[in-house]
């Protein structure tokens, strides 16, 4: 299954789940939380082995700067 679009989730994801991604943004994969999060957020279910493309990972960079 392909990841839905990650503005649709990123979001609403919880803190806990935020943090999770965060946490391995560099590798790309997603934690049981994650997936499990965006299944209840956007009804995609999303497999073990999926990974957040380089322009997913770009988008949480920019979601987590700070703004001056």
């Amino acid at each position: 299954m392909t990841l839905p679009e990650i503005h649709e989730w990123w979001p609403y994801l919880s803190i806990e789940a935020r943090q999770e991604v965060l946490e391995r943004l560099d590798d790309g994969y997603l934690g049981e939380r994650v997936r499990e999060e965006i299944r209840e957020l956007t009804g995609a279910v999303v497999g073990s082995q999926e990974q957040l493309s380089q322009e997913d990972r770009n988008y949480v960079r920019t979601q987590i700067e700070q703004v001056d």
